[in-house]
């Protein structure tokens, strides 16, 4: 076979392939046109939309997160942060802090002040706290705080807002329900210091919720104004401190030392409460944390306005004449929530009315017993020799059965 001949067998073979190769071309350029004219269509119409497929994100992963806006929050990169600034901004001008100096030696010579044992000179100690500016009047400007952060004070000087300094007084003072209100006298007072503080908006704490956001503005451990937030963790909180059995409202915001008589805000930048403790612990199981202690305002409303006026609330003595301790509801037993009656002092008017132990106060003068603070506020307003109405669940076998009972006040 010549080269000729070659030539032309493998030119053919060649326009053989290409003709096999031609209807198939033909078909998937035919199949990529209806394709194409079918998209243009569903474009026309609006069913598809180029302009909004983001081809950089294709063939991407991406990591999928899930955000929750709630809210007073701000997002930061991700993460949520509670944001008060905004109340903190308008309540922190009605802040005060509190300085004490509390005489402890009195600077008497001694038996051995000859000999170098003694000294002349008074010596104090300096403690700090915090305060709530709450009334001006024409001729002086009121602050409310605890009155253990003034107790046994002989001096008290009160920091404003600007950070100037001013001496301070005394108005009035309960020790049972450890507020005080001070004064500080308004023609003491420069024009730009009084121009730069606000008068506290009072809530009703009544109206709190466990769960409620809270914000606590104080003078903590001295340093100056600082701001601690939390929540309410519990409400009517029986806490007994030097010997006073005491409702209050439990949170989560850190308390620490100076912050006692400092505002506990709600979220409307309303004083529902006043800073007092935390709890503590010197156990080795554990350190106790985020169980702070604040005075429902709303329970103290009547002391405070006395204090206000002058008027040094005190305690009427009137006392029904029963010894006990609160109790909660227990449906198995079928025993009510009250006052346990656990004594009754003889020849008083609880003796006379024939309370017995056993019985259950669980309303007095109409008002549900739940906590000893509901006993106080009405005996409070009593006097010895008057006479209320105690409603009694005296047990009967598995049962108790409720009676109302006069007593005459001892």
């Amino acid at each position: 076979m010549n080269e000729e001949m070659k030539e032309k067998i493998v030119e053919e073979k060649r326009t053989k392939k290409k003709k096999r190769k031609t209807p198939m071309v033909v078909f998937l350029v035919f199949v990529l046109m209806i394709v194409a004219a079918l998209l243009i269509a569903l474009q026309n119409v609006g069913i598809l939309d180029f302009s909004k497929i983001d081809f950089s994100k294709l063939n991407r992963k991406e990591k999928v997160t899930l955000n929750y806006t709630t809210p007073n929050h701000q997002q930061k990169e991700g993460v949520y942060i509670t944001d008060v600034s905004e109340v903190v901004e308008e309540v922190m001008p009605s802040i005060v802090a509190i300085t004490s100096k509390t005489l402890v030696n009195s600077g008497n010579y001694g038996p051995f002040y000859f000999w170098g044992g003694g000294s002349t000179e008074k010596q104090y100690a300096t403690g700090a706290g915090s305060g709530i500016i709450i009334k001006q009047t024409d001729d002086e400007l009121l602050i409310l705080t605890n009155d253990h952060v003034i107790d046994g004070a002989e001096e008290l000087s009160v920091q404003f807002y600007d950070e100037k300094s001013y001496d301070a007084v005394v108005k009035g003072t309960s020790a049972d329900d450890d507020v005080a209100v001070i004064s500080v006298k308004l023609s003491s007072i420069d024009n730009d210091t009084l121009e730069s503080i606000k008068i506290a908006t009072i809530g009703d704490s009544n109206e709190l919720k466990v769960g409620n956001g809270v914000i606590a503005i104080g003078n903590a451990l001295g340093y100056g104004q600082s701001v601690t937030s939390g929540v309410v963790s519990a409400l009517n909180r029986e806490v007994t401190l030097d010997d006073t059995t005491r409702n209050m409202i439990q949170m989560d915001a850190a308390i620490n030392g100076g912050n006692s008589g400092g505002a506990l805000l709600n979220s409307k930048g309303e004083v529902v409460g006043i800073c007092e403790a935390k709890y503590s612990s010197s156990s080795s199981s554990g350190i106790v944390e985020g169980m702070s202690l604040a005075i429902p305002i709303t329970d103290v409303k009547d002391v405070i306005e006395k204090l206000m006026n002058g008027e040094t609330p005190t305690a009427s003595g009137a006392q029904i004449g029963i010894k006990g301790n609160i109790v909660n509801q227990d449906n198995t037993l079928g025993m009510p929530q009250g006052f346990y009656i656990s004594e009754v002092i003889s020849g008083t008017g609880a003796d006379d009315a024939g309370l017995s132990i056993g019985s259950i106060v669980t309303k007095i003068e109409g008002n549900k017993v739940t906590s000893l603070n509901d006993m106080k506020k009405v005996l409070s307003k009593k006097k010895p020799g008057d006479v209320i109405t105690i409603t009694v669940a005296v047990p009967d076998r598995r049962s108790y059965t409720e009676k109302d009972v006069e007593v005459t006040l001892s």
